[in-house]
């Protein structure tokens, strides 16, 4: 009877969606698995299980995460939630701040980091900063735009039509402005005017014809004229939808009742807009004009100021970007999200971001070929596992891109660019996850558990969720401080080994022998599965065959349960770490050989199967099977 050998020895093309397993013919199938999920995939082609979430806080509420970096020393995180933003550096609350937007109005923001400032946005809300002033010493307050002799240079806009006329009652103090047709409302209380390139500030509406304002700069008549034009970001029009900084200014996109139009700073000075005579350092600003109004959601500062709308992805390119200098192309026809932000993330010179529609996620990267970026979807082999995200982060230092989708899944990209590296798995805990960001070399998460929203971070020392580790001078039984798992069943390590469940009461646990180390928390599920074989194993139909052995190849692993197929079924059949080889407590490196039985028919069934929550360390190398084929 003859026999076959498969061998399994890479994981880096990720985790396959099921419509592929007929593509035995695709380069992705020979490096990829029917399921990887709670581990993280190594460019060499193993997988590790992955690392387990520590306990850091409890969350004010739902919310999203912000990576708030002044150096390589100083980084902090922030945890805004609503109305309110708690501030955290090396896993301690250091400052919490009152904030203007709420839990529902949180979903839109934008942001952007220059030095010990962030600029946040919303175009609901007035747009604010939030200031490092010293350690620990935070400040939130509103923008300010340069001003001048009385004059706030901002940038100003007539939303009226054309024809509409301002009539201002005189020149000087206070006035009153008749407008030709309905303009005022109660929102433009504050917002500034100008009237012949002079500016006024309204301070009362008496209708939507008639209003009150103050006289900033001396107006040249009273005549009603056509020549006036609105503060571009107030209360009455809306506020900026997206920020970033691109050679040295401040660019603004999009604004409520502006959503298509761009906004660039003078150069070096970030906070004037004034147009002035269109000199080469002045500010700038134009509407993208296309067959279709797009609404700008995210500008991107990269190898070219990048412009993601709802509808198409947009360069701007000058050198350096100067009034008379600026271009405006069109590159690709995908569109971002209208009812989220999701910031896009820089890797390796590619802007990934997130799609409008469908389960995808795009990679915009400019072709020297071509001339032009191109946006190739990252997610389409694994497009099962991309389920409406709704943040994303990226883990420079280990090359895992986190997508939170809104099934509270979060999917991880491998990614290594040179190598041609690009494999997905999936992490699941319990509970749901809803926010990510990276902070330095951490890597934080917002995650729902039974109502309550807990700030974790992972740990690669750590095998459990929602998790916590101790150590004493002598050896105890009683262990405090998980509070927060309070009435919850939690798995335990003590002194390196698995000891039965314990039930937390009064936030504590007890054990039965007295321990130095242990660790608690919450376990997870990890699973690995081959692809089935891309071919009939018998080369004719209705053929048969039978497993013979199974050699795993492992690095540094303490626990290993596998189970084989038997017929039809998962049969689990052996314990590597007990029974099988009677190992020491120490993690093995090596090969594990076992023996299965039962014979199958050809199919899609995977021919192994490994799925354990024991929260030891796991990595495994490559697999090898022996196979009986009849004809």
């Amino acid at each position: 009877m003859p026999r076959a050998r498969i061998s399994k020895t890479s994981f880096a093309g990720g985790e396959i969606a099921p419509q592929l397993l007929g593509r035995g013919d695709l380069r992705a199938y020979d490096n990829g698995a029917r399921r990887l999920r709670n581990v993280f995939i190594h460019p060499t082609g193993g997988v590790t299980r992955r690392h387990g979430l520590r306990f850091v806080d409890t969350a004010a509420g739902p919310g999203r995460l912000i990576a708030f970096e002044f150096n390589t020393e100083q980084v902090y995180l922030l945890v805004f939630t609503d109305r309110r933003i708690d501030v955290y550096r090396e896993g301690s609350r250091v400052a919490v701040l009152g904030a203007p937007w709420t839990v529902q109005q949180l979903s839109q923001i934008n942001w952007t980091q220059s030095a010990d400032t962030l600029l946040v946005v919303h175009p609901d809300v007035a747009p604010c900063k939030i200031t490092r002033t010293a350690a620990n010493t935070w400040l939130l307050t509103n923008w300010n735009f340069q001003s001048k002799n009385s004059r706030v240079l901002s940038p100003h806009f007539k939303f009226a039509a054309p024809a509409v006329t301002l009539r201002p009652s005189a020149t000087t103090g206070t006035i009153q402005l008749s407008a030709s047709a309905p303009v005022f409302n109660a929102s433009h209380i504050g917002s500034r005017l100008r009237i012949d390139g002079k500016e006024v500030e309204v301070t009362l509406v008496f209708s939507t014809v008639l209003a009150q304002a103050s006289v900033k700069e001396t107006l040249t008549g009273i005549a009603a004229t056509e020549d006036w034009s609105e503060q571009t970001f107030s209360d009455a029009h809306g506020w900026p939808v997206s920020v970033c900084f691109h050679q040295d200014r401040l660019v603004i996109g999009g604004s409520r009742d502006l959503p298509n139009r761009l906004w660039l700073s003078k150069s070096a000075d970030l906070f004037n807009f004034d147009l002035g005579e269109g000199l080469d350092d002045e500010a700038i600003e134009f509407s993208i004009l296309s067959d279709q109004v797009n609404a700008i959601r995210h500008v991107f500062s990269g190898r070219h100021l990048q412009v993601f709308t709802s509808g198409a992805e947009w360069m701007v390119t000058g050198d350096p970007l100067t009034p008379t200098s600026i271009q405006l192309f069109r590159q690709t026809r995908i569109g971002s999200r209208i009812d989220r932000t999701i910031p896009p993330q820089d890797v390796d010179g590619a802007t990934l971001f997130v799609p409008r529609a469908g389960p995808q996620l795009r990679e915009f990267l400019f072709s020297d070929t071509e001339q032009a970026y191109q946006a190739t979807d990252l997610a389409m082999l694994a497009h099962h596992l991309v389920d409406r995200p709704v943040d994303m982060s990226y883990d420079e230092s280990r090359r895992l891109l986190h997508l939170v989708m809104t099934d509270g899944s979060m999917a991880t990209l491998t990614v290594y660019r040179d190598e041609e590296v690009s494999g997905w798995t999936q992490q699941r805990t319990d509970g749901r996850i809803l926010a990510v960001a990276n902070v330095g070399e951490a890597t934080w998460l917002l995650i729902e558990r039974e109502g309550t929203v807990f700030i974790e971070v992972f740990d690669e020392t750590l095998y459990l969720d929602c998790g916590l580790a101790g150590t004493a001078t002598m050896p105890k039984i009683v262990w405090s401080g998980a509070e927060h798992l309070e009435g919850r069943t939690v798995k335990m390590l003590a002194d390196g080994a698995v000891v039965s469940d314990r039930e937390v009461q009064g936030g504590s646990v007890v054990l039965d022998d007295p321990a130095l180390s242990v660790q608690l928390g919450l376990p997870f599920t990890l699973e690995i599965e081959p692809l089935p074989p891309a071919h009939g194993l018998s080369g004719g139909a209705g053929g048969r065959f039978r497993p013979i052995s199974l050699t795993l190849r492992v690095l540094e692993t303490k626990a290993l349960y596998l189970a084989s197929c038997r017929g039809w079924m998962f049969v689990p059949f052996r314990r590597f770490g007990e029974n099988c080889l009677d190992m020491p407590p120490q993690a093995y490196s090596g090969d594990v050989t076992v023996r299965t039985l039962g014979w199958r028919d050809s199919g899609i069934d995977p021919l192994w199967r490994v799925e354990q929550n024991t929260p030891l360390p796991l990595t495994l190398l490559s697999v090898s099977t022996e196979l009986s084929v009849t004809g």
